[in-house]
């Protein structure tokens, strides 16, 4: 597959808007508990619907490209969610590893599904 079977602008909007609930997510987690809790399985699944996001706006002709949008878009969100997290001490810096390839995995599944639903 090549680099121009990934949509560029859909890949920066599905990215910031996964970054932007990602960081929401965090702010929310420093103050609330609750939300603190559950930063595993809400992180993933923020980035599922990144992924799913991404391949829904860039209508891909396969689902192997909306799977590798949609892994770039949950893992880059996810990424800077955590290192947003891990800044104020709130997770461990342990989490960025498995955490983003976790939501990259997340990503991909959302990025498929989209490109499924889209065709």
């Amino acid at each position: 597959m090549s680099a121009s079977a990934i949509s560029g602008p859909a890949l920066l909007r599905a990215t910031l808007l996964g970054t932007v609930l990602q960081t929401a997510m965090v702010v929310a987690g420093h103050s609330l508990p609750i939300v603190a809790q559950l930063f595993a399985v809400l992180g993933v699944s923020l980035s599922l619907v990144a992924g799913a996001v991404y391949a829904l706006w860039a209508a891909p002709a396969a689902t192997r490209a909306g799977a590798v949008g949609g892994a770039l878009a949950g893992g880059v969100c996810t990424l800077i969610g955590i290192a947003t997290s891990v800044a104020p001490g709130d997770v461990l810096a342990a989490v960025l590893g498995f955490g983003t390839r976790s939501s990259a995995v997340a990503g991909a599944v959302g990025g498929a599904a989209g490109a499924a639903i889209e065709r």
